[in-house]
């Protein structure tokens, strides 16, 4: 499967502390040096411990309103098991500010 930025996809995320994973959806930042590699950062319903709210998390194919988490990963595109949508122009451009200031760009 080929993904590309913006979009939502469902995958396994790793739990921060490495000790597991679970299938949830997260947003593609970018593609990795190595070939097969996505950037993702996780999406939340849990909106209050997210960074940001999704302002239009409906039209990005989520069921309920969220907000995405300031935890860069690396995974691999082929753990990806669908594509759901792709955020809005808006949401994007609050998502690349947000990386400019996580990554202190």
């Amino acid at each position: 499967m080929s993904c590309s930025r913006g979009e939502v996809v469902l995958l396994p995320i790793p739990f921060t502390d490495l000790g597991g994973s679970e299938v949830r959806p997260a947003v593609v930042v970018g593609l990795g040096t190595f070939p097969g590699d996505l950037f993702v950062v996780p999406v939340s319903s849990q909106v209050a411990n997210t960074d940001f709210p999704l302002a239009d998390w409906s039209r990005a194919g989520l069921n309920v309103p969220s907000g995405v988490k300031g935890q860069l990963c690396t995974v691999e595109e082929r753990l990806v098991r669908k594509v759901v949508g792709r955020i809005s122009a808006r949401d994007q451009s609050t998502l690349d500010s947000c990386l400019r200031t996580w990554l202190g760009l």
